[in-house]
């Protein structure tokens, strides 16, 4: 019988790592840096899916996630031969995330101001999730003036972010939780 194999391998030890190609790179690497903040959006998207209830928001959230995995790896290859290799992304990814956009904000009073992030736990972790989602577009924008991404990847950031912020609209108004309007005091 074949041992299992560990899980550590060491190879990391000194700073770097490998890419699906199989070249090594620094930990800091700007794909690394793209590619495991999606990670951390991703692991964000899944604690959401733990907090929430409803059947269909969880199955919409793991679609998410889904999709996100293969953001990642389209991220962490480096030649178009492994990216042949691997799931591609789609228009139908961001047209999912619209119809939910649309189907949730069809319900919510509309915005007058800014609204502050609060007043229910699974609103406020909606609103970290976005903001995570915002940090790893910053950081997908800023690889493509040093490589090629797909364009779809960098939509599909920008829209999920307004999809957690409906989401966390959504949320709150399905909680009776207040929706607190930015009001700039002098």
């Amino acid at each position: 019988m074949k041992s299992k194999p560990k899980i550590y391998t060491r190879t990391g030890d000194e700073g770097e790592t490998s890419l699906p190609g199989g070249t090594r790179v620094p930990k800091f690497h700007k794909r690394i840096e793209a590619y495991g903040t999606v990670d951390e959006l991703n692991s964000h998207i899944g604690l959401l899916r733990d907090l929430f209830n409803d059947a269909e928001i969880k199955k919409k959230l793991l679609q998410i996630q889904n999709i996100l995995f293969t953001v990642q790896s389209i991220l962490a290859a480096e030649n178009e031969t492994t990216v042949k290799n691997l799931p591609a992304m789609k228009p139908d990814h961001i047209t999912l995330l619209e119809n939910e956009i649309d189907h949730m904000d069809s319900v919510l009073p509309r915005l007058s101001s800014f609204i502050l992030p609060g007043g229910h736990t699974t609103v406020s972790f909606c609103h970290i999730t976005r903001c995570v989602c915002r940090r790893a577009e910053r950081i997908i924008v800023e690889l493509t003036s040093h490589f090629e991404v797909d364009r779809l990847i960098i939509c599909f950031l920008n829209r999920l972010s307004d999809y957690l912020f409906v989401l966390a609209r959504k949320t709150a108004a399905d909680n009776n939780a207040e929706e607190v309007q930015w009001k700039v005091k002098h």
